[in-house]
């Protein structure tokens, strides 16, 4: 492991000095240095989706010098946060025809998961009715049943070149399960902005204990991000209760 780490710190070492080369006069006057204490060999075990597992290392960097990065970086990943949940409740279908959808159905294109609406055109011929016209005609079929296969309720009629889904009307029950979706999308989107929050707050925390920062500047920081933190939420609530009044439109 200590070969290991001196390879890595050596690599690292190489890397920085050549990523800040002085190209001109402004970078020439920075002087750019890398504390080993800041760097951290962690033995990790594989796990996740694939097929593969094992043991290696990761090597992780103090990534924030000031309370603005870090309250930056906050801002940043709320809006992405934001964008995640503006996109599934677009999936959340209503009683008319949105190519929106369609977004996240993904067909199996050579064996390689592909979204939809890159592999064909999704017109809205009426307010009823999706028309989707493969690029690729001899996928039409793997579209078809794509579609079939997404959990979105749809039934695609395909007549070989083109594939139209007619929009059914919506029940009161379904209604009220699509809103239940909503709430539910709602509720994630605020827990995925607490777990960003809670991040920011302990990296101030670690600036804090460091001697980076002092006590007061940690606490308004705090107080900044969680001021940012209210908007965003108050943000997913106005998002949400928008795509609550859609679904009760009939």
């Amino acid at each position: 492991m200590k070969v290991l780490a001196t390879s890595i710190l050596l690599l690292l070492s190489a890397s920085v000095t050549n990523a800040f080369a002085p190209s001109n006069s402004f970078l020439s006057r920075s002087t750019v240095t890398v504390d080993a204490s800041q760097i951290q060999i962690l033995p990790t075990t594989g796990t996740g989706t694939g097929t593969g597992t094992g043991t290696g290392t990761v090597l992780q960097m103090a990534a924030f010098e000031t309370t603005e990065e870090i309250e930056l970086d906050v801002e940043e990943r709320f809006q992405k946060c934001l964008d995640s949940l503006k996109k599934n409740l677009q999936t959340i279908r209503t009683g008319r025809a949105n190519p929106a959808i369609l977004d996240l159905v993904q067909v199996s294109y050579y064996g390689a998961p592909t979204p939809l609406n890159q592999m064909a055109s999704i017109s809205v011929p009426n307010s009823q009715q999706l028309q989707i016209d493969p690029f690729d005609k001899s996928v039409t079929n793997d579209i078809e049943k794509a579609i079939i296969e997404s959990g979105l309720g749809l039934t695609p009629n395909n007549d070989g070149t083109v594939i139209r889904i007619n929009i059914p009307a919506i029940t009161e029950d379904r209604r009220k399960d699509l809103l239940k979706q909503c709430k539910a999308l709602g509720e994630d989107g605020k827990v995925a902005i607490r777990n960003v929050r809670r991040d920011g707050v302990d990296n101030v925390k670690k600036l804090e204990k460091k001697g980076d920062i002092g006590e007061d500047e940690s606490k308004g920081a705090q107080s900044e991000i969680q001021k940012i933190t209210d908007k965003f939420v108050k943000d997913v609530d106005s998002i949400v209760s928008s795509k609550e009044k859609e679904v009760m439109q009939v």
